[in-house]
């Protein structure tokens, strides 16, 4: 049936709220899902006729609807999955979303996680933007910018819309303010704890995961649940920041305690050494 669909975004969207609820997340951001989940459950028009005539701006446009959650919809259309509700659940596997964008294959795929310390198509599409994505061996510029138009479309995305730069990331200082309430809460057992799938596999519900906003930035944090982070025992010590504010800039960063260099011993924020340098320096202490 075509309007089958409609029911499968309303009910994603439904999971992310459920979730976010669980985990002590704003009350605003749940019940901003579950308003979006009736307006899709409600619609008379199949939400993939909406996306393939209007795109984002005609999701947006609809009651109750977001910038945020219509990219979320969108993706659902697109791929069939909404990376947010498989972080939340602790089942997001960068190398496997990683391989959905065309011309990336598995070893690239993997390449590009180990290298960047990234696990969505968000903070893949900042990298392609600003560099990073160069600095992978064996990534052209031609190849990079083939990456960038297939990150575009898959994303629905106007080029250069949504992209965070390091003029709209988060200060360092709050960066590192929320890396720390992660993991004192964490240390302390005072975060809900969830069972990812993925390197679990007697089901423990051993990740913890914290729900913030600090600067008109909302973040979901936590520990790397990745098979680099298990293989190099660093589970406990690399911590996830996903973040986006109201205008759906969105990115991540991964901040791990520095084993080598003047940083030495210091919590830095991966892809941003040199401006926790001068964070770290501006506050005088040994870098």
């Amino acid at each position: 049936m075509k309007t089958s669909l409609n029911q499968e975004v309303a009910e994603q969207l439904n999971q992310i709220a459920d979730l976010l609820e669980q985990q002590g997340a704003n009350p605003f951001r749940i019940n901003a899902y579950r308003k979006a989940a009736i307006t899709v459950s409600s619609l008379k028009e199949a939400v993939q006729d909406i996306v393939a005539d209007k795109g984002i701006n005609g999701l947006v446009a609809l009651p109750t609807i977001g910038t945020g959650i219509a990219h979320t919809i969108y993706e659902i259309v697109a791929t069939g999955r909404a990376s947010r509700l498989q972080r939340l659940r602790g089942e997001l596997d960068p190398v496997h979303l990683f391989q959905t964008v065309p011309g990336i294959g598995p070893g690239l795929a993997k390449q590009i996680h180990d290298e960047l310390h990234i696990d969505t198509l968000e903070a893949l599409e900042s990298a392609a933007h600003n560099g990073r994505l160069e600095k992978v061996p064996g990534l052209g510029h031609r190849r990079v910018a083939a990456i960038r138009g297939a990150l575009t479309e898959l994303l629905g995305r106007r080029a250069g819309h949504g992209i965070v730069t390091s003029d709209l990331e988060p200060s360092i200082k709050t960066l590192l303010a929320v890396d720390r309430l992660y993991c004192d809460g964490a240390r302390n057992n005072k975060l809900p704890t969830i069972a990812p799938k993925r390197f679990n596999p007697k089901g423990d519900s051993w990740l913890p995961i914290l729900h913030t906003t600090r600067d008109d930035w909302h973040f979901t944090v936590l520990y790397s649940n990745t098979a680099r982070a298990h293989e190099l025992g660093k589970t406990k010590d690399w911590v996830v920041i996903y973040f986006y504010d109201d205008h759906h800039h969105e990115a991540q960063h991964t901040v791990v305690t520095e084993t080598k260099g003047p940083l030495q011993g210091n919590r830095v924020v991966r892809g941003r050494e040199m401006d926790c340098r001068d964070y770290y320096a501006s506050r005088k202490l040994t870098v």
